[in-house]
């Protein structure tokens, strides 16, 4: 603020408004002209002393700025601060008591306004008399009294305006408790959409594999013979992870081999799962548990991947269904290492999270996010340690993925000759993820490289590809049980070699709504064709040696790719077919949603509205609908009481690759040693023990099996109508120097 001097009329304030009244100053009642007042010949703090303006300015009262506003009142702390003996000019005596009632008007006019807005109000007079509005602290007050000498009977003046108006003031909100607030918190968490997707998924995983859940401990889907594996795998993880883990590999099955539970695919990622329950029945209980959840984190991980790139709800939740439960899936309900594949979209969509980069939108660096990058590589190495079966495939598609991005990511830095940003803790986070991923697969492979070694026939080759690769009739055949195509398609099923791994339909509607995803869909057009392509490529690639004989698709990745020659089964590879024909789907839809929003929204009246959107869930219904199974329920075998007491290492009697399975899940009761098992491959140690064992009992076999370290063989009654134990399983041991026991519907054989 600046300091009038002698012989001018007008000051130039520093400010104006509410911040110039906020200033203390003494003026003289309105209409009255302002006397001059004695002061220092020094400008108080704060002030900056001007020089006598010139020209028109002192005679009309203005600054010469031309400010018809300039107040003298607010010119410093102490009022109009005039040097001793200067004589001020009449006229601008006259301009200065004009400018200080309109300055006072104003002042008086912006008080009543705070107070009207709840604020701090003094009275006309007060404001005249003081030089100051809504500031009635009393410490400023008192500042000003001891700083320039106004009178402190004005500057300790009080308010008279907030006692008046507190009963007519709204009363304030109650601060919500901590339990409204966990409740606020709850309710906000239920209402998410993600906490609705993964509700939806669970409720039609529930609902699409029914009677999965009606007998849990008894009934297994498909068959009883791989579930049994399968359940029994995970029992074994749970079970040694928690007792011996350095033990993990040498499992309780094929005795004596080494590195057993590398024989075929582990679903080590469920070994916490495996840690609850114990027996036979946990076991089964356990499998049907985790056969439902696979299925809707499946439903769940796409629906995700497809949310992340862009699609609209209803588009997402197309792409999710469909590919959980496409119909060539069905075949697949006994291997729940295929089912398995949720953690594939769900890695995807959360590393695609992390970058910030969508399918619709592009790369957008202001939403990376390290932490989804990090459980994206989590989510990952879970998903490889499920089994190399599905997870090898992806292991590679991860690699190429990673390698592609960081050329397109620096070729485009290179043609616009600008860093695009990416950022040290995201190249952090993809560095560490990506060597836990990498470790983790490394740890995996180590035992199937030994047995491998060990045993080298069963290894696969390019024969064995042939005996499983499907024609091009696989895609529009689907498996026996699909409700809706199951039996229409009985005889294109016939004249495949091996139909479980040849029917391959992934839908009909899935077909029809990824064809209109080419035409019309919210993805740029490359990028439809980009997943087009992708769909053809990998539809050549599932086919195995039936494509032009595999030479320029599956034989390359077959000789050249560590690990490929173990996968027998090229009709698998579906699955990112599936996925593929899913993303142009949920595109089609999305679009289709959209244009159905925007017409509603012009529509006068708007009465078609809800029917409209009502019609956009009409593609997820089909979808649905074609996914509905005849997938049967055995009842598992029970276990023999002999197998509940009997000590290892043993046998059991009669042994083959579907009957060992069964004794494989009997095992789960305490996990004895057994030389029974059934996988991927036979070792020929087991080829002669069921040779040798024909004769059993004879001198012969019981001096090999004494030779294996056997102490028990268990002989079924159930199991030996049409084998040579039909006859010789009541024939006298005495002279054999072993015992026989009865033991419920089994003969028990102490050697």
């Amino acid at each position: 603020m600046t300091s009038g001097q002698p012989g001018t009329g007008n000051a130039r304030p520093t400010s104006t408004g509410a911040a110039a009244e906020s200033q203390p100053a003494t003026t003289a009642a309105a209409g009255t002209p302002t006397q001059p007042a004695p002061t220092s010949d020094k400008a108080p703090a704060g002030t900056t002393a001007t020089q006598p303006p010139t020209g028109d300015g002192a005679a009309t009262g203005t600054t010469p700025d031309g400010d018809p506003e300039a107040d003298p009142t607010t010119n410093g702390p102490a009022g109009d601060a005039t040097r001793p003996g200067d004589r001020q000019d009449a006229a601008a005596m006259q301009s200065t008591t004009t400018n200080t009632q309109s300055a006072t008007t104003k002042r008086n006019a912006a008080a009543e306004q705070v107070a009207a807005e709840g604020g701090t109000t003094v009275s006309a007079s007060t404001a005249e008399g003081t030089g100051s509005s809504k500031d009635s602290d009393p410490a400023k007050g008192a500042k000003a009294d001891g700083a320039d000498g106004t009178d402190k009977a004005d500057s300790e003046a009080k308010p008279a305006g907030p006692e008046r108006w507190e009963a007519f003031a709204s009363a304030p909100e109650p601060r919500p408790s901590i339990f409204s607030r966990a409740g606020r918190a709850v309710g906000r968490f239920l209402i998410h959409e993600w906490t609705l997707a993964a509700l939806g998924a669970l409720a039609l995983a529930v609902l699409m594999t029914w009677p999965t859940l009606r007998y849990p401990r008894y009934t297994l889907p498909q068959d009883y013979w791989d579930p049994s594996l399968q359940a029994w795998q995970m029992a074994w993880s749970g079970h040694i992870l928690l007792a011996e883990p350095a033990r993990l590999w040498q499992s309780n099955t094929f005795f004596p081999e080494l590195w057993s539970f590398a024989f075929s695919d582990t679903l080590l990622g469920y070994a916490p799962a495996g840690m609850l329950g114990s027996g036979p029945e946990d076991a089964v209980l356990r499998y049907n548990i985790m056969f439902v959840l696979a299925h809707a984190l499946a439903t769940l991980g796409a629906y995700a991947l497809a949310r992340q790139l862009g699609a609209g709800r209803i588009g997402a939740a197309v792409a999710g269904v469909s590919y959980t439960y496409a119909p060539w899936l069905l075949a697949q309900a006994g291997h729940l290492h295929v089912l398995s594949n949720g953690g594939i979209p769900l890695a995807l969509a959360m590393l695609a999270r992390g970058h910030g980069w969508s399918l619709r939108h592009g790369y957008r660096p202001e939403r990376r996010h390290d932490g989804w990058v990090y459980a994206g590589w989590l989510v990952a190495a879970w998903q490889l340690s499920l089994g190399f079966g599905i997870g090898l495939p992806f292991a590679y598609f991860l690699a190429g993925a990673v390698l592609v991005t960081a050329v397109l990511f620096f070729a485009r830095r290179l043609r616009t000759g600008q860093a695009v940003p990416f950022g040290r803790r995201l190249f952090a986070a993809d560095v560490l993820g990506g060597v836990l991923f990498a470790g983790v697969g490394l740890l995996m492979a180590f035992p199937f490289f030994k047995v491998t070694e060990l045993h080298p026939y069963a290894e696969r080759t390019i024969g064995d590809i042939s005996l499983f690769s499907p024609p091009a009739s696989g895609f529009v055949t689907a498996p026996g049980e699909s409700r809706i195509w199951g039996g229409l398609h009985e005889g294109a099923r016939e004249a495949l070699p091996w139909h479980p791994e040849m029917t391959l339909l992934p839908g009909f509607v899935l077909y029809a709504l990824a064809a209109g995803g080419l035409l019309f869909s919210v993805w740029r057009l490359r990028h439809r064709l980009l997943l087009l392509a992708g769909v053809l490529v990998t539809m050549a690639f599932a086919m195995g040696t039936r494509f032009f004989d595999g030479t320029f698709t599956y034989v390359p990745l077959f000789e050249h790719l560590p690990g490929w020659s173990a996968l027998r089964t090229p009709g698998r590879l579906m699955l990112w077919t599936t996925l593929l024909l899913g993303l142009l789907a949920a595109g089609a839809v999305t679009a289709l949603t959209d244009r159905v929003r925007e017409l509603t929204a012009q529509r006068i009246p708007s009465w078609p509205g809800p029917w409209l959107r009502t019609a956009t869930l009409l593609p997820l219904l089909l979808v649905t609908v074609e996914g509905l199974n005849t997938t049967p329920h055995p009842v598992v075998p029970t276990q023999p009481a002999a197998m509940r007491s009997a000590e290892g290492p043993m046998l059991v009697l009669p042994s083959s690759q579907s009957l060992d399975q069964h004794v494989m899940l009997w095992s789960t009761s305490g996990f004895p040693d057994v030389v029974n098992g059934g996988s991927g491959f036979t070792p020929r140690q087991l080829d002669d023990v069921r040779r040798v064992s024909q004769s059993f009992p004879d001198q012969t076999s019981i001096d090999y099996l004494r030779t294996l370290g056997v102490r028990t063989v268990v002989l079924l009654r159930g199991q030996v109508t049409g084998t040579p134990w039909e006859i010789t399983i009541d024939a006298p041991v005495e002279s054999l120097g072993i015992s026989r026991q009865e033991v419920g519907d089994a003969v028990v054989f102490r050697l």
